[in-house]
């Protein structure tokens, strides 16, 4: 195998060590995409290093954050101080030079948490999807329970349009939230007409999450609370010390509103995001601008109150959608014509297009990381955690030209410089980092992570050894969204609903079935007639309880007995990332499965950590 100089592997291995040869056609056509860096990229990108590290330059001055200065010569001191400097060399290059600690922050203790798809855990105030306060409410059962943290699927921010995107891995930006996790009741000043409480509890009632219906009724409320009071107290002020970041998110969501939410369609004036014809528009249209601030300051509000003193890991997707915000902001860095996506593996024969448009490497190098480091910051603030999907990113990335997952190749990115951006905000945040790496895990990447303090990700589902020889550096768990429940696999109705969907063929999905079920017990048929799903449910937890991992979590899907996983890849016609629990969140505390799984992974664990108490 070998990589050329655009990054480009010419061959890959799939999971099962069978070496592919990448066609030309698709090396031509990255290339092209890919484009030539600049011939001073090497004397010009951003250093990245460990004090006392060697540098790439003899003699030079070190200016760093808070505006003292460190003269180096050859090496950075031992004592050199953590963050992002700029570098002066005596020829007159300034570059930036980024010093970090080489690993990520790590809590002392282990620990056990929920993991919850919020728009799933719906309270009696929550107008038909999951919000902030329902956070709270799973937030405060966590703590009575014993539990260190609670990991939610990504609250990052969609267009603002009347029809929503339903998959919480495609948002408009990684550096902003969606105001559809707003709780109405929350929001200084607000009022709420009978007609609206009505509405409230007719969406609430509903079997299916309806994102467009709760947001058409949000967006109604919040608008008109906003236009009553445009200058709360302490807004205005918020706004500003948020600085151009902020700016660009309100300037594409109140052009979004006017011309929709890819900004390929807009006016070729305001494509630029830093033109004068922006910058204009945005002065004429200062309250829309402004209201989508406001929203953004209520969601760093209520976020704050949802975490409270618990860690809340919150989940970062690999990309984001090619007409929003974050692509309209940093266009120059992203890839045109290709996304990102997975080649075909046993558990996807046709391979996986997510979607995304990716970084450019280079690209992304001559941005000083700004792309990156903003994502990381933003998605770690106020909650105290990170999970890094499909972190093999940071290492290579399948690049999708044309629609066809099954004509990609990988693409390498800087892992090293990367891994440490992650180091330096998680130790400024002190947010413990997960990296979702499941799938096809390129040899060097897990023992990569463990060097710079990521913890890997381990699935009952997916692991061959037993939990109680799972490493101690990992986040052990059962399934994730994508795979099936306790419930769904102990039933055998998950296989039933692939089979009706056409994702796979029943013999062999209930091959994999009998194969997942040997994780539970050596004899899955017996027992299967034998043992109920809450039985099974408990069985399962008491397995994961044995794991040695610094994190263990537990769906609450699996805790209630759901049997439908939140999202079935691939099987476009179903209600994916719609499924509401069975449960309301305000009732979870008296759930004897909810009571079960806390006793068996508070109790049982190896460290004794945790109180169980349910």
């Amino acid at each position: 195998m070998s990589t050329d100089r655009w990054g480009i592997d010419d061959r890959w291995l799939d999971a099962l060590d069978t070496e592919h040869t990448v066609e030309q056609d698709t090396i031509d056509r990255l290339r092209e995409v890919i484009g030539e860096p600049p011939a001073d990229l090497e004397d010009t990108a951003p250093i990245v290093a460990v004090p006392g590290d060697a540098l790439e330059v003899d003699r030079a001055l070190v200016v760093c954050e808070d505006g003292t200065s460190v003269d180096v010569d050859g090496e950075l001191p031992e004592d050199m101080p953590l963050g992002y400097h700029r570098i002066r060399t005596p020829d007159g290059r300034d570059r930036l030079l980024v010093v970090h600690p080489g690993r990520c922050w790590l809590p002392d203790e282990r620990s056990w948490g929920w993991a919850v798809q919020l728009y799933a855990a719906r309270g009696s105030g929550s107008a038909g999807v999951g919000d902030l306060a329902d956070l709270r409410t799973v937030r405060q059962l966590a703590q009575a329970q014993g539990a260190g943290f609670v990991l939610v699927n990504p609250l990052h921010a969609v267009g603002p349009g009347p029809e929503q995107e339903d998959s919480p891995y495609l948002p408009a930006t990684r550096r902003f939230r969606n105001p559809v996790y707003l709780r109405l009741d929350d929001v200084p000043g607000v009022q709420l007409t009978d007609d609206d409480r009505a509405r409230v509890a007719e969406l609430n009632a509903a079997e299916l999450l309806d994102r467009d219906a709760t947001w058409a009724l949000k967006r109604a409320v919040l608008q008109r609370t906003f236009d009553a009071d445009p200058h709360p107290e302490g807004f205005r002020d918020w706004w500003w010390r948020q600085g151009q970041a902020l700016q660009d998110w309100a300037n594409w969501a109140a052009i979004a509103d006017e011309h929709g939410a890819d900004w390929h369609t807009w006016p070729a004036d305001l494509r630029d995001p830093h033109g004068s014809a922006v910058r204009e528009w945005s002065t004429a249209h200062e309250p829309q601008v402004a209201f989508h601030a406001w929203l953004q300051w209520l969601l760093d509000g209520q976020l704050t109150d949802a975490t409270g003193d618990l860690t809340v890991i919150q989940d970062l997707p690999i990309g984001v959608s090619g007409g929003g915000a974050d692509a309209w902001a940093w266009q120059d860095v992203l890839a045109e014509g290709v996304s990102v996506g997975a080649p075909p593996d046993a558990f996807n024969a046709r391979g996986q297009d997510w979607g995304s448009p990716p970084l450019v490497p280079w690209r992304l190098r001559a941005a000083d990381y700004a792309p990156f480091v903003e994502s990381i910051r933003a998605t770690m603030a106020g909650a105290g955690g990170l999970r890094i999907d499909h972190v093999m990113g940071l290492f290579r990335l399948w690049w999708v030209p044309g629609g066809d997952p099954t004509a990609g190749a990988y693409v390498r990115y800087p892992a090293e410089d990367l891994l440490g951006i992650v180091a330096l905000e998680s130790h400024r945040a002190q947010a413990v980092v997960v990296g979702e790496d499941l799938g096809t895990v390129e040899d060097g990447v897990r023992e990569t992570m463990a060097e710079h303090g990521v913890l890997s990700y381990r699935l009952l589902w997916f692991e061959d050894d037993a939990p109680a020889e799972w490493p101690a550096a990992a986040m052990g768990a059962i399934t994730t969204h994508d795979l099936p429940t306790v419930a769904g696999l102990w039933t055998g109705s998950d296989v039933a609903e692939q089979v009706e969907l056409g994702t796979g063929e029943r013999e062999q999905l209930e091959r994999d079935r009998q194969q997942l079920l040997a994780h539970l017990t050596d004899h899955p048929d017996g027992p299967t007639k034998r043992m109920g799903v809450a039985k099974a449910v408990e069985r399962a937890h008491a397995l994961l309880a044995t794991a040695p991992c610094l994190l263990v979590s537990a769906t609450l899907d699996d805790a209630l007995g759901v049997e439908r996983r939140p999202n079935v890849p691939g099987a476009m016609e179903r209600p994916n990332w719609r499924l509401p629990l069975p449960v309301a969140v305000d009732d979870l505390a008296g759930h004897r499965g909810v009571r079960a799984v806390a006793r068996a992974l508070g109790v049982s664990s190896p460290s004794g950590s945790g109180t169980g108490a349910a």
